[in-house]
């Protein structure tokens, strides 16, 4: 696995006067995700629980749902100019072959960490077929998910170094942390953390909720729906786009969680507010 963090010599001007001192960037590295031995797509990313990455991010693609249907992930060779290998390639092997169509209109360009869906042609091409929702299983009490974004932080340990990554963090109706992952692109911690959900044979993640570092776009609306989360909390500010689809998908979005309050803009009804009422008097 390569370095998540680098130092770097850096001059710090400030009123008083210029500072050179040694500071800490995260990571930022190219994935190309093979399938089958054949380029599918290349993400950015901060290295680590790279084959999490590779899984969630076939989750997000409507590719795979469960466990068998991926056979493997390996690493393909790859060295840098030193002869290091970079752990930069991964191959997955399937359990049934990827159609050609689905090859050929996959995002094979460029994905950038700020962005889950660029080189997607649509929208029609990015809304996938949501799985059937059951009953929902989740409820949650409302100083519970206050607490989330904090329990978050304290984990954060790329973050501490760097303040340059973002985070996804799963955790069950009693406020356990489950999993947390750390990464540059948003949409590829969140993909880590379904990943892992895969590898663990714990999809569809009835009865969870993932809290998420920044803003809540419709992508990661969208991932968390396809891996059975149901609800998606955000620190920052959701998209008309992505209320719109967690409406549909009953999904619980909430948003602006901030510690203090939060919005809930699509199904509030998961969240219990009545201990909230009796501790504020």
């Amino acid at each position: 696995m390569g370095r998540l963090t680098q130092r770097r010599r850096v001059t710090t001007i400030r009123a008083e006067g210029t500072v050179t001192k040694v500071d800490q960037l995260a990571v930022e590295e190219p994935l190309e995700l093979r399938l089958g031995g054949e380029s599918f797509t290349v993400t950015m990313r901060t290295p680590g629980h790279d084959f999490e990455l590779a899984a969630g991010f076939l989750v997000a693609e409507g590719i795979i749902s469960t466990r068998d249907d991926l056979r493997s992930l390996r690493y393909c060779a790859g060295t840098d100019e030193l002869g290091n290998q970079t752990y930069n390639v991964i191959d997955a092997e399937l359990d049934t072959p990827v159609p050609l169509a689905t090859r050929l209109q996959a995002r094979n360009v460029l994905t950038t960490s700020a962005c889950g869906i660029c080189g997607t042609t649509s929208i029609d091409a990015v809304e996938k077929t949501l799985p059937a929702r059951g009953p929902a299983q989740l409820r949650i009490e409302a100083a519970t998910l206050l607490g989330l974004p904090e329990l978050m932080r304290t984990e954060q340990q790329v973050f501490r170094k760097t303040g340059g990554v973002h985070a996804a963090a799963l955790f069950d109706a009693e406020g356990t942390l489950l999993c947390l992952r750390e990464d540059v692109g948003r949409h590829n911690a969140v993909d880590k953390v379904v990943g892992w959900a895969l590898t663990q044979e714990r999809l569809p993640l009835s009865g969870t909720v993932l809290q998420v570092s920044g803003r809540a776009s419709f992508e990661l609306v969208q991932k968390a729906a396809l891996a059975g989360i149901e609800m998606l909390a955000a620190v920052g500010a959701p998209s008309s786009l992505a209320a719109d689809l967690a409406e549909r998908s009953a999904l619980t979005l909430a948003g602006f969680s901030r510690g203090g309050s939060i919005n809930l803009y699509t199904h509030p009804e998961r969240v219990h507010v009545e201990q909230l009422a009796e501790q504020g008097g």
